[in-house]
């Protein structure tokens, strides 16, 4: 089987694994993740195929959907690819890269790193903010039905990745405790570059939401 056979399988896979997931993290945004990291992946030197792969798997099983079992997504993963003759050494390099891709709070070091893992994370990354991500951001707080925003509910900079992981403060705070860190936390110049430009528009969104919330325009 060719890569581009097994690409085209792998999109198959991940199309009808995610048919019913939470919009945030369907199809389509493994679709918008794969895009991104192609096109960060122009000016890095990486493995076009182990990309690919990675990125089209990377939120096959998110922990969020499966109790936090973040065992769940490599597992998966690994079978599907093993099932499709792929090389083994293949294999667990996209499975480190599904084991090490998530925030996870943004505390905690990575115990893998590889030039394919950045382009990932970064065209993950990417996703999470902007003007998709600000969607992705409230669609997600409305599937948990958090709180939009609660003046008196203020940012838990500090977090352990358990208290991310159980965290249900109200949306907005979710842009102070990750999406706002992102953009300096972005692996490559093109990811940086990008990033900066999505930052810059999801400051402008906060400025906007909180003089309607004060009622002052």
């Amino acid at each position: 089987m060719t890569s581009e056979q097994i690409i085209n399988k792998t999109i198959d896979f991940v199309k009808d694994t995610l048919i019913d997931a939470e919009g945030g993290h369907d199809w389509f945004h493994i679709e918008r993740v794969y895009k991104n990291a192609l096109l960060i992946a122009k000016k890095e030197k990486v493995d076009l195929f182990i990309v690919s792969l990675g990125a089209l798997l990377h939120d096959i099983a998110d922990s969020k959907f499966h109790d936090g079992d973040e065992t769940v997504g490599p597992n998966k993963a690994r079978q599907f690819l093993f099932n499709l003759n792929v090389d083994s050494t293949v294999i667990e390099h996209v499975v480190k890269i599904i084991e090490n891709i998530s925030f996870k709070g943004g505390h905690e070091a990575q115990k893998f790193k590889s030039a394919e893992l950045d382009v990932i994370q970064d065209a993950d990354r990417l996703d999470a903010i902007g003007a998709i991500g600000i969607a992705r951001c409230f669609n997600y707080g409305g599937f948990k039905n958090r709180e939009i925003y609660n003046p008196d509910i203020k940012p838990n900079l500090q977090m352990t990745k358990a208290e991310y992981k159980a965290s249900n403060a109200p949306t907005i705070n979710h842009f102070y405790e990750k999406l706002l860190l992102l953009k300096d936390k972005m692996n490559t110049k093109t990811g940086k570059d990008i990033a900066t430009k999505r930052h810059d528009f999801m400051t402008l969104y906060l400025d906007q939401f909180y003089t309607e919330w004060e009622g002052l325009s």
